[in-house]
């Protein structure tokens, strides 16, 4: 038989760890989660801490969970860190476009028509405040209302044919009654803001209340749109407005006929005093011409008569006869035309 093998193995057992160790290893593993979801926290906290406002808009602080709105501060465009439970309540800063279509009122004469007008206004930001205890963010509504009530309380002052001759009147007075009617009857801190800022008559800002400010909107912008009229009215105007500029057609058809007279006339009238001044003209310029002839013919005459008497005196001619036959050759001489011969055999050819 073969003899029994006994193996045997050797296991090293190392003691057990210290109960220090085993927590300082705890420790540093929360550590490490707690630093983790401390970088998870601010990397998620943090942007939810900034709140934006675009230039165009006007806001106020106001708590997400509660909803509490801060009216201390009105902001303006930028970015801010207000923290994650917080936003803005947010108000236009830019102009706002109100338009009215087809508003039914009433004229002067007791006619019913319908206007459209478009205007552009703007929130006070001076008076934000007060704006938002009144009305919150609906304001809209509000502005609408109120400025359709405007225009049908001022419309009654003018009769239909006036809406239609007097249209820029009509306009100024439009936009003062809505520019009074959302904007108060105070006047503006800074009176240069627009045109309409510090409109005559207005309360001096120390003198007001709140409720002189209206609906602290200043309308800066106003244009007043179509008129609907009614249809037998609009045809009776029309036909009117064709009779009338047929008439004026008419007078400036005989505006220009007469016109045209007398500018014939006139036209005459210089063609007359042009040929009266062109004979003047030709009878002085003849008559200069003929002095000046005579002027000449007479120096030459003296100039003659000077120059005969010296070549008389210097051939020593006296006797009277002689003179006056040597100046009858020197005058047949001065013709062209004449020829002189002696016994018709020798041509004299020549001036003496």
């Amino acid at each position: 038989m073969m003899p029994e093998v006994v193996s045997r193995r050797f296991v090293i057992r190392q003691p057990p760890p210290s109960t220090s160790v085993i927590h300082s290893k705890k420790v540093v593993v929360c550590s490490v989660i707690f630093a983790i979801l401390a970088v998870l926290t601010a990397v998620i906290v943090i942007p939810m801490s900034f709140s934006y406002l675009e230039y165009y808009e006007y806001g106020f602080k106001q708590q997400k969970s509660t909803g509490k709105v801060w009216l201390e501060n009105i902001y303006t465009g930028k970015r801010y860190f207000l923290g994650p439970d917080y936003n803005f309540l947010v108000y236009p800063a830019d102009s706002q476009p109100l338009d009215l279509i087809k508003i039914d009122v009433f004229t002067k004469d007791k006619l019913e028509v319908a206007l459209s007008a478009h205007m552009q206004y703007f929130l006070r930001k001076d008076e934000l405040t007060l704006l938002h205890k009144t009305f919150n963010v609906y304001f809209d509504d509000v502005m609408k209302t109120s400025a359709v009530d405007a225009l049908k309380g001022a419309i009654p002052i003018f009769t239909t044919r006036e809406l239609i001759q007097n249209r820029s009147s009509v306009e100024k007075v439009l936009h003062s009654a809505v520019r009074q009617r959302l904007g108060g009857e105070c006047c503006r801190p800074d009176c240069s803001q627009y045109g309409q800022a510090c409109p005559e008559g207005c309360k001096p800002v120390p003198l007001c209340t709140d409720k002189d400010k209206g609906l602290h909107a200043d309308v800066v912008h106003f244009q007043l749109g179509k008129y609907y009229i009614p249809s037998p009215v609009e045809t009776r105007y029309m036909e009117a407005l064709v009779l009338q500029e047929t008439t004026l057609r008419e007078q400036l058809l005989q505006n220009a006929s007469v016109v045209r007279k007398e500018t014939q006339a006139i036209v005459k009238e210089i063609k007359n005093q042009a040929r009266e001044i062109t004979s003047n003209a030709t009878a002085k310029a003849n008559l200069i011409t003929r002095v000046a002839n005579a002027d000449y013919r007479k120096s030459i005459e003296e100039a003659r008569i000077i120059g005969l008497a010296r070549c008389l005196s210097s051939l020593n001619i006296t006797d009277e006869e002689k003179k006056i036959s040597f100046d009858y050759l020197r005058a047949l001489l001065d013709n062209g035309k004449v020829r002189l011969n002696i016994n018709f055999d020798q041509l004299i050819a020549g001036k003496l």
